[in-house]
This record gives structure tokens, sequence and C-alpha cells, in this order.
């Protein structure tokens, strides 16, 4: 299995509009980070996919080593 870069060992806040999909990056190679920008083409990774449920600040994974998907788990304070 292959290792994401780590983009930032912190959680990266984003205003989110509810209804509205957004694109995880989970290659950690995106320059649009927390977003998918296309990096990963030819690797084993892929964009998660992550609908907002309301309107308001949430912490997308900035080391792509949550297991709580796109979303900060706080496993950067293992890395």
């Amino acid at each position: 299995m292959s290792t994401p870069v780590i983009a930032q060992k912190s959680p990266i806040p984003t205003q989110v509009e509810a209804g509205q999909t957004y694109y995880w990056c989970s290659c950690g190679k995106s320059a649009n980070q927390p977003f998918c920008d296309g990096a990963h083409k030819g690797s084993a990774f892929s964009p998660i996919a992550y609908t907002a449920e309301k309107t308001g600040p949430v912490y997308f994974c900035g080391c792509k080593h949550s297991a709580n998907g796109a979303l900060c788990d706080g496993a950067h304070k293992s890395l």
C-alpha cells in the first residue's frame, strides 16, 4: 500500500456550504490543499468526496492519516 505525503501536521480549517460536495486530497500532493487538483493521477490514491451537512467551518485532515476520512481525527499528533 502507498503512503500519502504529509501536506501538513495540523488540520486545515475550511469554510464549507451546506449541501456542497468537496473533494479532499488523499495523496497529499495537491497544490490546492485540502482539495484535490489531480496530482494523484497514476497512483493508488483518489479523492474522497465530502458533502457538508451544514454551513460553517470544518477541519480537513492535513496529514492524510486520519481514520475519519477527510476530517481530522488528531492522527497528526502521533506522526
